[in-house]
């Protein structure tokens, strides 16, 4: 699947509030002014992530193990071959299960595997593959660090710019000759756009066994910086 490589770069400058003591009208020489700047990025998903899963049930607490340990091993061998796809063990677990009387009638188990990739093609043929033996429990689609990082950069240069823009803005709309920086502070927001995580039901067999590769949209998200801080005006 193609991803969209382009980068939109949304200035957006907020002025969150101006502290204005009742001193500015005697004509105090500091006075202080607190705002914050706003950019933002839209960037395409460049990371999937899925989650699958299997439960069995069985009268033995020790087969019941070993089925959920060869289940595993067996999906770990089909993701061998796959070598952009980094796969991982999850949770594994197995729990008493109890009849009407209150006895112990058997032993039910669940053990998962996830999967992560920047190569949707791959994942997408492997999850295909995985679904034969496991249940797909959870997609979703995210903007990997480095991606993030990158981006980060020039988003810092351009929210401080800004913050400048409009510390200037103030001083001149106040009359003032100048003014200092008191603080500054950076923070910086991911989320927006996301995909929706892709949620599975409980699937057949023979239905997991048919299953075709899917083709992935990953959507967007939005990675939002801001600078907030303080400035003193000088008359």
């Amino acid at each position: 699947m193609k991803l969209k490589s382009a980068l939109w770069l949304v200035p957006c400058i907020v002025v969150s509030s101006l502290v204005m003591s009742p001193a500015f009208a005697d004509n105090n020489p500091m006075q202080r002014v607190d705002f914050q700047t706003d950019v933002s990025a839209v960037l395409p998903n460049d990371i999937l992530r899925a989650r699958l899963s299997i439960e069995l049930s069985d009268k033995d607490s020790a087969r019941l193990a070993r089925n959920l340990t060869l289940a595993m091993n067996d999906a770990m061998g089909k993701a061998k071959p796959y070598t952009n796809v980094k796969v991982s063990t999850g949770n594994q677990q197995n729990w008493p299960i109890y009849n009407d009387k209150q006895r112990l009638d058997g032993w039910r188990g669940r053990a998962e595997i996830t999967l992560e990739s920047k190569d949707f093609k791959a994942a997408s043929e492997l999850l295909a593959q995985l679904q034969q033996g496991l249940q797909l429990q959870h997609i979703d689609f995210a903007v990997s660090e480095e991606s993030r990082k990158a981006i980060e950069k020039t988003l810092t240069t351009q929210a401080i710019t800004a913050f400048r823009e409009k510390a200037d803005t103030v001083r001149s709309a106040w009359g003032a000759k100048s003014y200092q920086l008191v603080n500054m502070n950076l923070n910086s927001g991911y989320g927006g756009q996301p995909r929706p995580p892709m949620m599975m039901s409980a699937m057949k067999m023979a239905d997991a066994e048919s299953a075709p590769v899917q083709d992935m949209a990953a959507g967007e998200s939005r990675l939002t910086l801001s600078v907030s801080g303080t400035i003193q005006l000088q008359p």
